[in-house]
């Protein structure tokens, strides 16, 4: 299933009395696993920059006056999101803000019912606690020691994590990975189960695994195609 993290800055607390968006920033999960695909953009707000907005994210309007406005970025933002499930922490506040500049363009709100407010999930899975975005980093053991302000697409990516923990998907991935190792190994640790009487004949030939080779050595010592480069067959003695 695909499903969207979101999150927004803004300039203020309330869009009916003309607080703007000046950032988005999206996250794409299938299956509760991020693909690595985002979207993400700055939005000139056409207004000033209050000084209580400029302590949270840091966003001037001297910045801003060059991004372009929401008109010019909503397609590729609709698009992006799609009719996927939105996750959002605290979502009545940035959807509000989002709806609102729909509304000043003439486009279809989005609607309620695609939201998943992990604030409201945090509240009855940890009643009578903080459930900040740090306080679940904390409590999950999320790093966000480098989110010293706040930012559209951080907060996505540190929500996408705490969204996983927070349902217990993670977990979900664990028994899973633990139980595939289990069937492939075998309970006792020995041989793995149902081995082919005779190995397969290769497919690939010599001159393609070095031309492979190659390629994943202009990706760096780091690369983690490394891990998994197949080594060379032992000359028959």
């Amino acid at each position: 299933m695909r499903e969207i993290v979101l999150d927004t800055e803004t300039t203020g607390l309330d869009p009916l009395r003309g607080d703007r968006l000046v950032e988005i920033g999206c996250v794409e999960i299938f299956n509760r696993m991020p693909t690595g695909q985002t979207f993400h953009r700055y939005i000139n707000p056409e207004r000033d920059m209050p000084a209580e907005a400029f302590a949270v994210h840091g966003l001037s309007s001297e910045f801003l006056a060059t991004k372009p406005l929401f008109h010019e970025v909503v397609d590729e933002f609709l698009e992006f999101i799609g009719d996927a499930p939105l996750v959002i922490h605290n979502a009545s506040f940035d959807i509000s803000f989002i709806n609102a500049e729909l509304d000043r363009i003439k486009r279809a709100a989005i609607p309620r019912e695609r939201l998943v407010d992990t604030l409201l999930l945090a509240r009855r899975k940890h009643p009578g606690v903080s459930n900040r975005l740090d306080d679940l980093c904390s409590r999950y053991a999320i790093d966000n020691s480098h989110r010293t302000k706040h930012g559209a697409l951080l907060d996505s990516e540190l929500l996408a994590e705490v969204y996983v923990d927070l349902i217990g998907a993670r977990q979900s991935q664990l028994i899973l990975a633990s139980d595939a190792e289990e069937i492939r190994v075998g309970a006792s640790g020995d041989a793995p189960r149902r081995q082919r009487p005779a190995p397969l004949a290769p497919r690939v030939s010599e001159a393609e695994r070095e031309a492979h080779r190659a390629f994943i050595a202009t990706m760096g010592e780091k690369a983690i195609w490394n891990e998994y480069l197949a080594q060379p067959a032992a000359s028959p003695t």
